[in-house]
């Protein structure tokens, strides 16, 4: 499971409802809960976050937690 589906399994955030308010498609949805290799846009990722009723940057925060830059 990615970063993302694991914040809305937290969230128990219902992915039906999110593609209907977003316009995602459920399949789409799927792919980035699941897929590592699915790549999240900052499009996708703010709609999710005005469907679900949270800040863009909680989701940000915690999809991203394990980037730093290089030392």
């Amino acid at each position: 499971m990615t970063r993302l589906g694991e914040y809305l399994e937290k969230k128990l955030a219902n992915k039906a409802g999110i593609a209907r308010k977003t316009g995602i498609s459920k399949n789409r949805l799927s792919q980035l809960s699941i897929n590592h290799t699915t790549v999240l846009s900052v499009k996708e990722l703010y709609l999710i976050a005005l469907a679900i009723e949270v800040n863009p940057h909680e989701i940000l925060d915690f999809v991203c937690q394990d980037l730093s830059l290089p030392s």
